[in-house]
């Protein structure tokens, strides 16, 4: 076996977005550990200015058509922190019941579809089927559920139109939340199996120790609220995160890097989560974590996935507890049924992917004057490149093959979103 000294993936497959992963080694010593998005950027924070604050949603829901949930939740919450404006419990109830369907669906997707191909030697899910034909059939069901409650309570399964400023326009039925209940049961148990098959794959034996940032509340595991918390010790509000975190960026991608000031880069997404609200997770799912072995906090970044189906089984535990405590006490509310003044919001949401971080200033006509958006894959661009340089050492003693794949599968454990990523850019 010859000795690596470059690793090139001029297009990494099974992602969402366009990236390339270079990796150079001379000598025993890393000379390059780069993750390159040529992704274009869409400049979504400028083209909010000029519009009314009311719109942030809808606009900022088209930013991403895999997170399109959580970016309606993150600017619908900015807003409203910005207007002052304190939303009822059923309306977060139901955000977040929505949030969870989209958690469900994303998961569902990038385990079974994105990366587990490549511990079965296969190119894509659709290899699988013939081997594995329950195990395609239910993640594809599964995927399906996190859509069809989407689409039942959000209007649309892609973008939903019910979520407006301080409540929904249209409030599910009884009928609604008991059949969401009923199709959340009928994959329990195959959430319940994902934990133990994902924890039987042969997932790389890699560890590098850096910070993990995600939402935690008291009372709940938390996705849509909550203060920003990390294994070094951060604990701030949403409207403190400028304060701690920031953004720089590099003349070879497109992605902005983001790191805790005074520090370095970060890990967010569902290893953090799980790593720092472990004790907040469902009675199943933290006992189906333990069977497995998992025991916070864990640094090894493949082990994403195993977090990811630990959180699929909370997302269907929690959902059914939101569906069963709900009372559907109050109607729908009009468009923009609120009082304008100028203010500035600030919110925090788990994206599937990791925090997502919105905020907006606007005038007295409620017209956005700023917008800020920082998307997970922006918060671990440079954690990838990090771990890139960890990794490469290892890769040394690797066949080309083997070492290109390995590099990819680092990226797919991230479940990167490379078209959200790609925002503002400052030019001087």
């Amino acid at each position: 076996m010859s000795q690596i000294r470059e690793i090139r993936v001029d297009y990494v497959a099974r992602v969402e977005g366009q990236a390339e992963i270079l990796v150079k080694v001379m000598g025993g010593k890393v000379e390059e550990a780069k993750l390159a998005v040529f992704e274009p950027p869409r400049f979504f924070e400028t083209f909010m200015v000029g519009r009314r604050c009311g719109e942030a949603h809808e606009i900022a829901s088209r930013i991403c058509g895999i997170c399109h949930v959580p970016h309606q939740v993150a600017a619908l919450e900015a807003v409203e922190d910005g207007l002052g404006i304190e939303v009822d419990g059923q309306t977060r109830a139901l955000r977040k019941l929505l949030n969870y369907a989209n958690h469900i669906s994303s998961h569902a997707l990038s385990i079974y579809f994105l990366s587990v191909p490549d511990y079965f030697g296969k190119p894509d899910v659709l290899s699988m089927a013939g081997e594995r034909p329950d195990l395609v059939r239910n993640a594809i069901r599964l995927k399906k559920v996190g859509d069809d409650i989407t689409e039942r309570f959000g209007g649309r399964a892609i973008h939903p139109i019910t979520m407006v400023v301080n409540g929904f326009t249209r409030i599910p039925t009884k009928a609604d939340l008991e059949w969401a209940k009923r199709e959340l049961l009928a994959m329990k148990g195959f959430a319940m199996e994902g934990v133990d098959f994902v924890a039987d794959l042969d997932v790389p034996d890699f560890e590098r120790r850096c910070e993990h940032i995600a939402l935690s509340q008291a009372d709940q595991y938390a996705i849509n609220e909550g203060r920003l918390v990390s294994t070094e010790g951060l604990d701030i509000s949403p409207r403190e995160y400028r304060a701690h975190i920031e953004e720089t960026h590099t003349d070879y991608s497109w992605t902005k890097r983001s790191i805790v000031r005074g520090r370095d880069s970060f890990l967010v997404g569902p290893l953090a989560r799980v790593n720092l609200n472990f004790d907040k997770l469902s009675d199943d799912a933290r006992e189906a974590a333990k069977r497995v072995g998992f025991k916070p906090p864990i640094f090894n970044p493949f082990m994403a996935m195993l977090a990811r189906a630990i959180e699929l089984v909370n997302a269907i535990d929690d959902s059914v507890s939101i569906i069963e405590n709900l009372r559907l006490e109050n109607g729908p509310v009009t468009e923009e049924s609120f009082e304008v003044r100028a203010g500035d919001g600030f919110a925090i949401v788990e994206a599937p992917r990791g925090i997502l971080y919105h905020n907006y200033a606007f005038d007295s006509n409620g017209l956005i004057q700023k917008a800020d958006v920082v998307t997970p894959t922006a918060h671990n661009s440079r954690n990838i490149e990090r771990d890139l340089e960890a990794l490469a050492p290892e890769l040394c003693g690797m066949s080309p093959e083997e070492a290109t794949l390995k590099c990819e599968m680092l990226l797919r454990a991230y479940d990167p979103c490379i078209s959200c990523s790609v925002h503002l850019v400052e030019v001087k």
